[in-house]
């Protein structure tokens, strides 16, 4: 007898009683000719921070790729494995996406254990501490600023986090080129949990800016 999760059955059943039917010619149509997104987006693996539910997509518009913190790490080919990047790599050269998004949070754990142990080596487990690595130098840089409180270090260094991952994006040569040309964007956004809200960056300045609510 599966000891599969009920309430992921019970989702399931709701899903295909739901969504799939008001979607199935949608999905039957994707299933026959594939993705054509023209949007990617790195997200974070928090389980409150859905892009799909933040930017209330339907199935086949978005390609995502979700990972601790939502970081981009640098060009590095070799003979490691690169989840992050080959998904980014197949996204810009094989689908040929339009957009690429590196969405942040508020309230992000990843951030919040980079800024626990900015002094001391990341090395919870055997795979995190090198991941959050990449965090390092921006935690560094003030987190051991006394004028700022914790929350305020902690949002500020998602958003930093979110302009370093989109340095990182063009280290690849792929999007360099084509951002060169005008065939790519990069994006950087930011979304608090709290309250529901969107935050935008600023291309020319790194500075974000809530995103206008049509009813408010």
């Amino acid at each position: 007898m599966s000891n599969f999760p009920d309430e992921l059955l019970n989702g399931y059943h709701a899903f295909r009683a739901g969504n799939f039917l008001e979607e199935k010619k949608r999905y039957e149509i994707l299933a026959e000719k594939g993705q054509k997104p023209q949007t990617m987006v790195v997200a974070c693996c928090d389980s409150r921070s859905a892009p799909e539910t933040i930017f209330n997509a339907h199935p086949g518009e978005m390609f995502v790729v979700r990972n601790v913190a939502n970081l981009v790490p640098p060009y590095g080919p070799d003979h490691g494995f690169h989840a992050t990047s080959a998904a980014l790599e197949y996204a810009v050269q094989v689908l040929k996406v339009k957009n690429i998004i590196v969405l942040g949070h508020g309230r992000c754990g990843g951030i919040a254990a980079a800024l626990d142990q900015e002094m001391e080596p990341l090395s919870p487990g055997d795979f995190i501490g090198k991941w959050l690595e990449l965090l390092r130098p921006s935690a560094k840089s003030f987190g051991n600023n006394d004028l700022m409180t914790t929350s305020e270090r902690q949002t500020a260094l998602e958003h930093i986090s979110v302009r370093h991952s989109i340095e990182n994006l063009r280290t690849f040569p792929c999007v360099s080129i084509l951002e060169g040309k005008g065939r790519l964007t990069l994006h950087g956004a930011w979304f608090d949990i709290s309250h529901g809200e969107l935050w935008t960056m600023e291309p020319e300045t790194g500075d974000f800016s809530r995103a206008a609510f049509e009813k408010e």
